[in-house]
């Protein structure tokens, strides 16, 4: 009998900044493999389901599982490390496997830290995870499995990363029906995050991702990619889909041909994407609405040039103001993100910032505390420095202070975060901007909106 494999989404920390939910596409892509590859595979995602620990004891006991394999963010790592714990209560002899971003980057610890984790799997998990399977069941050694950390009697053995995949079209697509879909409907319907590349060509200080999937992009054809967007309108009847890509307009080109793709197969979608201020044309951000496109969101980081080149970031703010200015002309919506508190912030750059975005006048603003994930340079920079106050990994969820500096003190960083919303969505322009484009409810980041206006609102009441 094949080997039986429960891949699990940890609950959310109590108290924590939650995002909104959508089928993880790391554990969707690693379910496919293992079901094109004939094993047993199911899903018990926290997130979507809304269940605790013991809940999540409940479904195991129902599932009896060989392998139960875990993702985790930073945020969620703690609460895999429980996952991980109440699967050996279970099932003592079962195989416990934690993949993600954090344990890329913090494997030893990990197992050194949970005596109930067997294996880690770094960076991509899709062949890693299959080899790992299929050496178990044939009942041989898998400790010199490429891109694992595990443990070897009293050792703890760190193998080889394994190649990055070359071939992205040969994975299946991501094991959608696994997940409670109804769940995941929000104001009516479904969002399907679909990836088109891994990998990116920058390096900014902050990001994990490039370091988790390479600085070598590699990329999904075209063909591929709308194929995948054919067969969810087909079997889910799919209408709004995300570009899960850290830069998605990385080859412009291929964009252009994706676009190209969905008006000859005259697809009826809408979609939006995230990407770089300076990737992108007038022509292809037009050429990107006539296919679908509603909303761009651009990582911005910060309004100082300053902290934009000690972020290494590679951007102009004049290259902002250029691209805002084109995604306006074409009629598509322009979000930013923003970091607020990196190592080089002061109270000074902080509030150029916040000015800076509301001049450009975006049609929403994701304001983010610099979380330092280990992994990168931030982290080290921090932490070497003496900066490092919270170490607990439950805190680090984008709205909380991590670290502070000589500059800017964590509570000042709060204060000036919710001025920051407060002063955005308090502004007639914004409401103005909601009624004429008629779209406040169809991004992603409009999920979590409301609780930021009804902040600001209190904030200004108390304020009187």
């Amino acid at each position: 009998m094949r080997s039986h494999v429960t891949l699990v989404n940890p609950p959310y920390p109590k108290g924590a900044h939650k995002h909104p939910p959508f089928t993880p596409l790391g554990l969707g892509y690693l379910a496919a493999v293992l079901e094109k590859n004939q094993y047993n595979v199911d899903v018990i995602d926290c997130q979507v389901l809304d269940i605790s620990h013991e809940e999540v004891k409940s479904e195991l006991s129902k599932r009896k599982p060989d392998i139960v394999g875990m993702t985790s963010t930073t945020l969620t790592y703690k609460s895999a490390l429980r996952v991980a714990k109440v699967a050996k209560e279970i099932n003592p002899k079962c195989l416990t496997v934690l993949g993600g971003c954090h344990v890329t980057f913090w494997d030893d610890k990990a197992l050194q830290e949970c005596p109930h984790l067997d294996v880690v799997v770094r960076k991509e998990g899709e062949n890693t995870i299959l080899e790992l399977i299929e050496r178990l069941e044939a009942g041989k050694a898998f400790h010199d499995v490429l891109g694992i950390t595990c443990r070897k009697g009293d050792e703890i053995v760190r193998n080889p990363d394994r190649p990055p995949i070359e071939d992205l079209d040969s994975l299946p697509f991501p094991a959608h029906h696994l997940w409670p879909i109804n769940r995941l409907r929000k104001y009516g319907k479904v969002i399907f995050p679909v990836m088109t590349s891994r990998g990116c060509t920058f390096w900014c200080e902050f990001c994990t991702a490039v370091r988790m999937f390479g600085r070598r992009y590699r990329t999904r054809s075209p063909k591929n990619v709308v194929d995948e967007i054919v067969f969810l309108q087909k079997t889910y009847g799919a209408e709004q889909f995300t570009f899960y890509d850290d830069t998605f307009t990385i080859n412009q080109g291929r964009i252009a041909e994706i676009c190209d793709e969905i008006k000859n197969r005259k697809l009826k979608i809408e979609w939006d994407c995230e990407t770089r201020v300076d990737l992108v044309s007038k022509e292809l951000l037009q050429k990107m609405k006539d296919a679908g496109c509603f909303a761009v969101w651009y990582g911005l980081e910060s309004g100082s040039q300053q902290v934009l080149d000690a972020m290494r970031k590679g951007i102009s703010l004049a290259q902002v103001i250029r691209a805002f200015k084109w995604t306006k002309e074409v009629g598509l919506m322009a979000v930013v993100g923003v970091i607020l508190g990196s190592p080089s912030e002061t109270k000074e750059t902080a509030w150029e910032t916040i000015k800076f975005v509301e001049k450009l006048n975006p049609d929403d603003v994701g304001y983010y505390i610099a979380t330092p994930y280990p992994g990168t340079p931030m982290y080290d920079s921090v932490k070497e420095k003496g900066w490092l106050k919270v170490t607990d990994f439950d805190k680090y969820d984008t709205a909380t202070p991590i670290f502070e500096t000589p500059n800017l003190s964590m509570q000042e960083l709060r204060e000036i975060r919710e001025e920051a919303f407060r002063r955005f969505y308090l502004r007639p322009q914004y409401f103005l901007n909601m009624l004429t484009k008629g779209r406040f409810w169809s991004l992603s980041i409009g999920r979590t909106v409301l609780a930021h206006f009804l902040r600001a609102v209190k904030a200004k009441i108390l304020l009187r």
